[in-house]
């Protein structure tokens, strides 16, 4: 009996101790658990061709830090960090060659969390329609560079992932345009909620009474030129637009007394991603430039008894250059890459979360295989806290970090 006889026989066996009905029928004389009615079973059962498949991502590693606040210093150090450990299943399912399911699960030390649970159609090539748990398609990091082993620095840029992930529907492919290249991706989600102080939050799924004026929903697209013939550079630009639901009893109210339209937002980005082969070395470059721009309102300090108001803008910009000698003859410097980063993130000081941000990071890759790849960086990170405009303390941390990546 070959394996394939063995495997569909298992499988039934399966169903049988599963459904009753099912396995009285079969094994009723006359029916006996032959080929023949092994492939009926399967036939009926499994209308399409159906395969599932598990596949992930797992990043931990080494961290000691040192940090500097209102000129005293600490030490520390951990097998890993929330920043920079996870464990990241990714379960599949296609149903023949149309449909695909997929979720991932991530655990992060401290709490597991959901990064994506959508189903996906595959209506013809260059568009696929979703509809799920989905990560928004703002910029180009969050959806293409935060795995760990596709990283090459040891840690993500601060305030990359400002669209994040959200419940709706998506859109995207891509067709050739002459000797060019172009994609799309747009979605269509529930939105986002306008906290007391001016942050934002996922209003999630469902109805909720806990929330006011969620009539809106929230646009997010991106789009992306290759203008060269080679693929080797690609332009992207986002933007998302919603209006965003009020907590009950919110504090805060329009700027202008006689304007009854709610809260909105509206977020920018534009990204650029370079490949390019200087024999015998490698060259990558990538940017992206990201602003969240939250309409104008009257909030209310608590603390003070008094309203304020403020520019919610916050922005987000980090570039990366790495550098790998890939076609070198010597078989460790040809998995040898040095890769480069700095990251600049400023949250409104007039708010109560202010924040001025300046990140510059350098790290040794050793890729073992294509996806594995061992880390040895070094951050270098000095941040400004303020509130309503007055500093709550400067502080600078240095981390050196070694950390094993793969994809499994």
């Amino acid at each position: 009996m070959n394996l394939q006889k063995i495997t569909r026989l298992v499988f039934i066996a399966i169903l049988l101790l599963t459904n009753n009905s099912y396995a009285q029928d079969l094994s009723k004389p006359g029916n006996p658990i032959n080929d023949q009615n092994v492939n009926q079973a399967v036939t009926t059962m499994l209308p399409a061709e159906s395969d599932f498949m598990m596949v992930g991502l797992v990043t931990f590693g080494w961290i000691n830090q040192k940090q500097t606040f209102g000129g005293v210093s600490t030490k520390q150090n951990s097998i890993g960090d929330a920043d920079r450990y996870e464990f990241s299943p990714m379960f599949l399912w296609r149903h023949g060659d149309k449909l695909l399911a997929e979720f991932e699960p991530s655990w992060n030390g401290y709490q597991l969390g959901v990064n994506w649970a959508d189903v996906a159609y595959f209506v013809k090539p260059g568009l696929i329609i979703k509809g799920g748990y989905l990560v928004l398609p703002f910029g180009t990091y969050t959806k293409r560079l935060a795995a760990g082993w596709i990283n090459k620095l040891t840690s993500d840029p601060m305030g990359v992932d400002m669209a994040g992930s959200d419940f709706g529907i998506e859109v995207e492919g891509g067709l050739p345009l002459g000797n060019m290249k172009w994609s799309y991706d747009v979605s269509l989600t529930n939105g986002y909620q306008l906290n007391n102080d001016g942050t934002i939050g996922n209003l999630g799924i469902g109805l909720n009474p806990g929330i006011t004026n969620n009539d809106g929903k929230t646009f997010c697209g991106r789009l992306a030129l290759l203008p060269l013939s080679n693929s080797s550079l690609e332009l992207g630009f986002s933007y998302l637009y919603g209006s965003m639901a009020k907590p009950a009893g919110a504090s805060f109210t329009n700027i202008n007394a006689t304007d009854t339209k709610g809260p909105s937002v509206s977020m920018m980005a534009a990204d650029l991603n370079f490949v390019h082969n200087v024999n015998p070395v490698q060259i990558n470059i990538k940017a992206q430039y990201s602003a969240t721009m939250v309409s104008d309102e009257k909030y209310f300090d608590s603390t003070a008894l008094a309203q304020y108001t403020f520019t919610n803008t916050t922005s987000t910009l980090f570039g990366q250059l790495s550098l790998r000698p890939s076609k070198s003859n010597n078989k460790i410097l040809k998995n040898l890459e040095l890769a480069m980063r700095y990251v600049d993130y400023t949250a409104p000081k007039n708010s109560g979360f202010g924040q001025s941000y300046n990140e510059m990071d350098v790290c040794l890759d050793y890729w073992l295989s294509w996806r594995t790849v061992l880390k040895l960086g070094y951050e270098n990170i000095k941040s400004d806290g303020y509130s309503f405009g007055a500093s709550t303390g400067s502080a600078t941390t240095n981390n050196l970090i070694i950390q094993f990546s793969t994809e499994f």
